[in-house]
């Protein structure tokens, strides 16, 4: 079994994930980094201000509680930053009441340990309040909105503000303390809020390339669907009517049902041919072709159809001819299945920088049909003409009849 190592744990992380643990070991180090500032205070303190042993010992043991309290409650406070579910106001209720009530210690004790009125107050107890206050602002100013953040900024303040005269402080020199120590809170909340800010968008930008990658698989699958519907539908109604041609042929006695059943065996190949196309995705349909082909089919269904592509059908562009051609495909699949048309035509023409294609046939039934508009074959039509900036509209033809226009702009 391998052994879980930090370099394995580093290779088997997603870049979202390295990325959150080098912003999140960034935010631990701020109260990591006061420690060793409180700490050189308390070293350069006797040089400075004499006996000072007992608040020496005070403040590493109110600082140490006081930066494990502030890790643990920045781990939570990023965790809920995040939208994970933890139990963050716990752990800054306790980090808030660790730090004013250390603060309290350090300002009352004095640096000498003979407690209030000490005449050495500032400046050692100033730097150690200071760091203590915004080592443990760190966690605030992610877990809780800025709004919130600032005032519980601005009441740890006063509530340290009471001890600072009562240490023997004078009221500017607090004054000048709870000032630097807004700043420096200001400072510090505004760095660990940052760094949260980014790790929020890291995650935001990884869930939509997996959003892309999943609209994609779905666009593809779309493809897929839409170009099946439009290569099966007219071919498998028209081995449908060839066959139903040739068992009444067959019934009677005529040799034609032969040649019909061979023309069902070639759409059959020629099915196999397209699905494969279809497959790979390099399908494409034949104006021309699509035309013959609609004729042809209609004629044996006793539709007669008057087929007009004008001279500019062969100037169009090649994909605008494709997609005519799966407008010509799918119209003759509708007529196929949706009525009993006994005539229809087809037109293209141009208007203006537009190049139109008619359809109309009648026998249409009372009953509305899907084709008349909200189908699938028709909804995969509008999908393609508006890959071009094409439009497909169905516009009213009257009683019996339907009427489908396809444009796109040249």
């Amino acid at each position: 079994m391998a052994v879980l190592t930090p370099r394995r744990l580093w290779k088997g992380s997603s870049k979202p994930q390295r990325t959150e643990l080098y912003l999140r070991w960034s935010l631990y180090l701020v109260p990591l980094v006061m420690l060793p500032l409180i700490m050189l205070a308390i070293a350069a303190a006797p040089d400075v201000q004499p006996n000072t042993d007992g608040i020496a010992q005070v403040c590493l043991v109110v600082v140490l509680g006081t930066t494990l309290l502030t890790l643990r409650a920045l781990r939570t406070s990023l965790d809920h930053y995040l939208k994970r579910p933890t139990d963050h106001l716990r752990w800054l209720v306790a980090v808030g009441v660790a730090a004013v009530a250390g603060s309290w210690a350090v300002l009352l004790l004095g640096p000498d340990g003979s407690g209030p009125g000490s005449p050495y107050a500032p400046p050692f107890t100033a730097v150690v309040v200071s760091a203590l206050l915004a080592s443990a602002f760190c966690p605030v100013s992610v877990g809780l909105p800025v709004g919130r953040a600032c005032l519980a900024g601005a009441l740890a303040q006063l509530l340290i503000a009471p001890a600072a005269l009562l240490a023997g402080l004078s009221a500017p020199t607090t004054a000048g303390l709870l000032l630097g120590n807004l700043i420096t809170l200001a400072a510090v909340g505004f760095s660990c809020r940052s760094f949260a800010w980014l790790q929020s968008v890291v995650w935001e930008l990884d869930a939509a390339r997996e959003a892309q990658a999943r609209l994609a698989v779905a666009e593809e699958r779309l493809r897929f669907s839409r170009d099946l519907h439009d290569v099966m539908g007219r071919n498998l109604a028209t081995i449908a009517l060839k066959s139903e041609l040739a068992v009444q042929l067959a019934r009677r006695g005529r040799p034609e049902a032969a040649d019909q059943m061979t023309e069902v065996q070639r759409i059959a190949q020629e099915s196999q041919r397209e699905v494969r196309d279809v497959v790979r995705g390099y399908r494409t349909a034949d104006l021309h072709a699509e035309a013959i082909g609609a004729r042809a089919v209609l004629r044996a269904a006793n539709v007669a159809c008057a087929i007009d592509l004008g001279e500019d059908a062969d100037d169009l562009p090649l994909p605008v001819q494709s997609v005519f051609g799966w407008v010509i495909r799918e119209a003759t699949t509708n007529i196929l299945r949706h009525s009993e048309a006994a005539h229809c035509s087809i037109r293209l023409r141009r208007e203006g920088n537009r190049a139109v294609l008619e359809l109309e046939n009648d026998g249409v039934p009372a009953v509305p049909i899907p084709s008349q508009g909200s189908g699938t074959g028709l909804r995969g039509l509008r999908e393609r003409l508006a890959a071009h900036d094409g439009e497909l509209t169905v516009p009213d033809a009257g009683a019996g009849r339907f009427r489908m226009l396809a444009s796109v702009p040249l």
